[in-house]
């Protein structure tokens, strides 16, 4: 039944489409909509990914749908920056990361028993994460004084994405080369009921177009709605827009942790984390050169702090190997108490 109603449910994103461009509807009944329309989608891509999983192993199936599912984060980044809203881009970075840390493995490890975890392949990403907050501070810091949106800092801007991208790459064809070496090496074979890995692929691409798609509209009709909840910009773009953008690989990292896959979860809100990190946030530092105005990397205290706290936190969880309702549960506060700092730390 569940089931049933869920591929129902995908016919909400045309009808999000024709509320939005066709009836012209009000903000909120845009915005309402559209979140109710990401939840089938969430559900069809974590569908896929483990599907594809089922060829590729974890790890790989982990970065598929990390992929996948920040295409939405990317395409609403380059958006924000074309409207001049670099402070939504970076909260919306800031809270992307902050969530899929926080809220994502929280509610993953909340939904499943006592599960190994893949330690190695996730302090790597956590590692990664950490480094990029850390080079982060060199655009952030200049900018706590004066504009943080000036041209120098744009400048600067620069090496600091090149190097965070260059490690990301890195980063990912080792992980994804030792993914597939433990894969092969387990001589796990797929069932006979899965979907082929092309199919999988293209039902995953299918999946973010239309995720895509829903997320631009709902961003479109968040001004509205914010300002009838009464709420800050930058709350708005670290919460409500992280969060929307990151529907996919939320939704489907849970998903799939209840089907007791935990180390795919795992890998999907971590390998997200860290993508968003050094592959979505300095892409869209360098390509803000061609849609303009440039966008800085210059973030503010309570948004590093956040970033270097939420990666302590799963630090401390990952390093054991195991992962339980109890730790679940303690990202879940965490994770509560980062929003309310963004809630009274108000606009830049």
């Amino acid at each position: 039944m569940a089931r049933k109603i869920l591929v129902a449910g995908l016919a909400l994103a045309p009808l999000a489409a024709i509320l939005r461009w066709v009836v012209d509807a009000g903000d909120v009944t845009v915005f309402c909509f559209s979140a109710l329309a990401l939840v089938p989608l969430a559900w069809l891509i974590g569908d896929a990914t483990e599907q594809a999983a089922e060829h590729t192993g974890a790890g790989i199936g982990g970065f598929l749908n990390a992929s996948f599912g920040n295409a939405p984060e990317l395409i609403i980044a380059l958006f924000a920056v074309g409207d001049r809203l670099p402070d939504v881009v970076r909260g919306s970075i800031t809270g992307s990361i902050v969530s899929n840390l926080l809220l994502v493995l929280g509610f993953a490890l909340v939904a499943t028993e006592k599960e190994d975890l893949d330690r190695v392949s996730l302090t790597s990403y956590l590692g990664l994460v950490g480094l990029g907050a850390l080079l982060f501070l060199v655009p952030s810091v200049p900018g706590w004084h004066g504009n943080p949106d000036r041209h120098t800092l744009a400048v600067a801007t620069i090496p600091v994405a090149a190097v965070l991208l260059l490690l990301y790459l890195g980063q990912t064809h080792f992980n994804l080369r030792r993914h597939r070496r433990r894969h092969r090496a387990s001589g796990f074979k797929p069932s006979a009921l899965s979907w082929s890995l092309p199919h999988a692929l293209l039902i995953l691409a299918l999946a973010t177009g239309l995720t895509a798609m829903v997320s631009e509209i709902l961003v479109h009709s968040l001004e509205g709605f914010a300002k009838s909840a009464g709420l800050s910009r930058f709350f708005v773009s670290a919460v409500i827009v992280a969060i929307v953008g990151n529907a996919a690989e939320h939704g489907g990292a849970i998903v799939i942790a209840r089907r007791g896959k935990i180390r795919l979860a795992s890998e999907i809100a971590i390998s997200s984390a860290a993508q968003v990190a050094l592959f979505v946030a300095p892409l869209v530092a360098l390509l803000s050169f061609v849609v303009r105005p440039p966008l800085t990397l210059a973030f503010r205290p309570v948004e590093l702090a956040s970033i270097a706290g939420a990666v302590l936190i799963v630090g401390l969880i990952v390093r054991d190997q195991k992962g339980t309702r109890r730790e679940g549960v303690i990202l879940l506060i965490a994770y509560a108490g980062m929003v309310i700092a963004y809630y009274f730390s108000g606009n830049r």
